[in-house]
């Protein structure tokens, strides 16, 4: 009985621990602070991006799913990335003029972070640390987080899957109906 008590105050206190996706402070790519609270209510893709890899095609993909889904409530938000095989060296107004240039993103899109390691960003740390409901490291840039409309992670996609992908539009279109 003592063993089941002691892991239902562990599970209280990890769960009142962890921060809402919408409380963590954010800066956009201009610099400017934010957080995705002003995205409550709405379903979000966490995409983390490089403008030198060779799934940098993706953000035309991302573009397309945003344009598409945006009036029904889907944010697709692109968090900057040099973790992996230094493919996004650049500035922050570098990345946004590559972005908008290429392929004229107009999806959120904020300041380079790090998504895994000792200097993870605290927003991918409660979502895919330890204790995080879809823990385990992100493999590579341009792996998508599905967050549902009640700020809750609904699932992972990686690098490998398109965003035009038949499996991630069912998602998505699954979570703009709950």
């Amino acid at each position: 009985m003592k063993f089941l008590i002691i892991l239902l105050n562990l599970a209280l206190f990890m769960t009142a621990s962890a921060k809402s996706i919408y409380e963590h402070n954010l800066k956009s790519i201009d610099g400017e602070s934010t957080s995705l609270g002003e995205h409550k209510g709405k379903v979000i893709l966490m995409v983390n991006v490089a403008s030198r890899c060779g799934f940098t095609r993706q953000y035309k993909g991302l573009e397309e799913l945003y344009g598409k889904y945006k009036e029904k409530g889907l944010v697709v938000c692109g968090f900057p990335c040099n973790q992996f095989g230094g493919q996004e060296p650049g500035s922050e107004s570098e990345i946004k003029e590559f972005c908008s240039s290429k392929f004229g993103v107009t999806f959120p899109m904020y300041s380079k972070i790090d998504v895994n390691g000792p200097n993870r960003h605290p927003i991918y740390k409660d979502i895919i640390g330890e204790g995080g409901p879809l823990k385990g490291n992100i493999k590579w840039n341009f792996g998508k987080i599905l967050v549902g409309k009640d700020g809750k992670p609904i699932e992972r996609f990686g690098s490998m899957t398109s965003p035009t992908s038949r499996k991630l539009i069912q998602a998505i279109e699954e979570a703009l109906k709950g």
